[in-house]
Parts: structure tokens; sequence; C-alpha cells
């Protein structure tokens, strides 16, 4: 069984580290300028690193090299993973606004990086760094309680801050990142507290499964600084379906009235939508307030008694009564688009208002919220494409 749990960690070594240095190189433009996400980042980035070095294939090739070799591979691997346990610990620092903890997270690796590298040249001349099953570990044991002292410290410390703020933050990408690092964290620390019990205590039981503790705490770091790429992915897909959907409607209603038009549109759908004309993020909202000018500039084309028609026209046509509303306002504003096109004159000054706008773009215009009329422009879009819309001759 041990076997078999450590051929298991050993097996996603190279995926994990993979994966790692994928979401590192992903969210180093945006983390590099956020000072927030940086010690977050430069965390994964270190231990990236140190897992790169300590990949099985890794020690293989060092150890058949000279000693001298091998012994620089080890002590650079376990320099860069205090590195990395420092910048939990700044990472921490920054998440509680904490300047003198940031020059304590500082201060406190610099120590362990200078003793580690005294512990090292005051031990006998050794190869790679490593604590075997049978004998004294190599430099010596003061060498490695400094550095599970480093790793056990950070460790404790982060996961103790991502559980609480993930507690208390509304940012529903805030917290899950929060817990998939604190998460990963805590699989970080049983690694070094196995450590700890076999340098102190000569007990190895939990020593099969370090191999997969320290993969699956890299694959949850990863994921926890995909987070914020992955949100955005998702409401960046969101919006090209809104986009795609609302299209129809909002290239027949700005055909009758091109003024409302912000920008230059490309030539088709699929072009606006790879090719966008504005900022990708501004897409959906410049189509939402497009649309919303042009239909209330073709209010001004309803005929009186029109709405009404249209009302009774989608409740005869067994529409849902939560599709009504924007049912009926597609066939109004079917109508009122054949008018505008017409040519016919539109509503004189001091003529009463015939077009009542529904809430959803009333709050919107309102309170700006863009969601919520967007969702109703989606279905007045669908709508106005479908049997009973084109049906509608009043």
């Amino acid at each position: 069984m041990a076997a078999e749990l450590t051929a298991v960690g050993d097996c996603l070594a190279v995926p994990s580290v993979v994966i790692l240095w994928l979401a590192v190189l992903l969210r180093a433009p945006g983390a590099l300028r956020s000072p927030q996400q940086r010690g977050l980042w430069l965390a994964v980035a270190t231990a990236a690193a140190a897992m790169t070095l300590n990949l099985p294939a890794v020690v293989a090739y060092a150890t058949s090299r000279d000693t001298a070799y091998a012994h620089t591979i080890g002590l650079v691997r376990n320099l860069i993973g205090v590195l990395s346990a420092g910048a939990v610990l700044y990472f921490v620092a920054a998440a509680t606004r904490g300047r003198r903890l940031q020059l304590a997270a500082w201060i406190g690796t610099s120590a362990w990086l200078a003793t580690l590298v005294a512990l090292d040249a005051a031990a006998p001349e050794h190869g790679t760094h490593a604590m075997p099953p049978v004998g004294d570990p190599v430099p010596s044991l003061a060498y490695w309680l400094v550095l599970i002292s480093a790793h056990l410290v950070a460790n404790t410390v982060c996961v103790y801050v991502c559980r609480r703020y993930s507690r208390r933050t509304e940012s529903r990408g805030l917290a899950l990142g929060l817990r998939l690092f604190g998460l990963g964290t805590a699989l970080a620390g049983l690694f070094w507290f196995a450590y700890l019990l076999k340098a102190l205590f000569a007990n190895t039981w939990a020593m099969p499964a370090l191999p997969l503790m320290m993969n699956l705490h890299g694959l949850l770091r990863a994921a926890a600084i995909l987070v914020p790429t992955l949100f955005a992915l998702r409401r960046t897909t969101a919006d090209i379906a809104t986009a795609w959907r609302l299209w129809p409607l909002w290239r027949d209603l700005v055909q009758a009235v091109p003024h409302v038009v912000l920008s230059a549109s490309r030539a088709g759908r699929v072009m606006e939508l790879l090719w966008p004309p504005m900022p990708r993020h501004l897409l959906v909202y410049r189509k939402v307030i497009e649309t919303r000018d042009a239909i209330l500039i073709l209010g001004e084309y309803v005929a009186p008694g029109i709405p009404e028609l249209a009302r009774d026209h989608v409740t005869e046509s067994g529409i849902p009564e939560q599709r009504r509303t924007a049912a009926a306002l597609a066939c109004v504003l079917k109508e009122a688009r054949q008018t505008k096109l017409a040519g016919l004159p539109g509503r004189q000054p001091g003529d009463t208002t015939v077009l009542e706008l529904p809430p959803a773009i009333q709050t919107s215009a309102e309170a700006g919220d863009l969601e919520e009329e967007a969702r109703f422009l989606v279905d007045v879009a669908e709508a106005y494409a479908s049997p009973s819309t084109t049906g509608f001759t009043p």
C-alpha cells in the first residue's frame, strides 16, 4: 500500500509542476501590477521552482553527477523553498495590511536563509541534501530543523489567515481563491510536519504519502491563483453569449435609427464578437445602451392602441406570463420600426406618450442595473424573432 501511494504521488510530480508554471505565466501580467496579488504570485512561482528542482528526474540527474553538483542543486532547492515560505508570509501581511508583519516576514526570511547557508557551510563535505530513511539527516539535524521551522511557521500563519478572511469576504472569487490556497498550504504544512516527526523521532509512517501531499499542494495553489482568470473567462463567455443573442434585435433597431450607434460596427455578428469595435468588456454595455436608446426613439413612432393590441396578442398566443412583457414590447417595436422606415411621422410635441417603458429599462436608466436590463433585452430579442411576433399584424 505504501509503495502504491508513493507511486501515485510520483505520477503527479510532472503534471503538478507543469500546471504550476502555466498558472504562474498566465497570472504574471496582472499579479505583478497588483500589490495585493504580488506576494501570492511570488509564493507560487518560488514553490514551482523548488518543486521543479525536486522532480525525481532532476534529483536522479543531480545525483548521477559529481558530489558538488548534487550539493548545489539540493541547497538551491531548499533556499528557494524558504524564499517561498517568506513570500507566503508576505502575502499574509499584504492581506492583513500589516506593515510590521511585512517587515518581519522579510527579516525572518533573510535570517532563515543566512542560517541555512551558514549551517550548510559548517557541515562536513556532503552531496545532495536529504533525510534518508535510515541514518542522520544530510547535512545536519540543525539544518533540517531550521528548514522545517521556516515552512511550518509560514504555512500555519497562512492557513489561519486564509480560513479567517475567506469567511469574511463577500467576493466569491476571493473566498474560493483563499480556500484553495489555504488547503494547498495545509497539505504543505502536513508534508513538513511529517519531516519534523522523522527528524526528531525517526517516525516514518507518513513518508510514503509525502510526494502525493506535495504535488496536490502544487495543484491547489495553481488553482488558487487561476481563480481570477477563470472568473474573468466566465464573465467574458457570458458577455459574448449576451451580445450574440442581442445582435439581431440591435441590428434591426439601429437600422431604423442609425444615429444611436456610438461607433462603427463590424460587417456581421461573428466579426463583431471576434473583432469588436470597442474594448471587449464594453461590448455588452454598448449593445444594451444602443438598443435602449433605439427603443426610446422608436417609442415616438408607436401608434395609439398598438401596445394594448400587442398585450392581447401575446396573451392569446399562449406565451408564459413571465415573458409577456418582453413579447409585447417586441411586437410594438416591430410595428414602430416599420413605421419609421416607411417615413411616417412620429409623435408630435405635446402628444401623449403611447409607449410605457417596462420596469427593467426604467430601473436600468435610473440605477444602472445593466445585468437586469441585458437579461430583459435578451428576452425581447428572443421574442422579436419568434413566430408570435412575426404574426402580429394590427
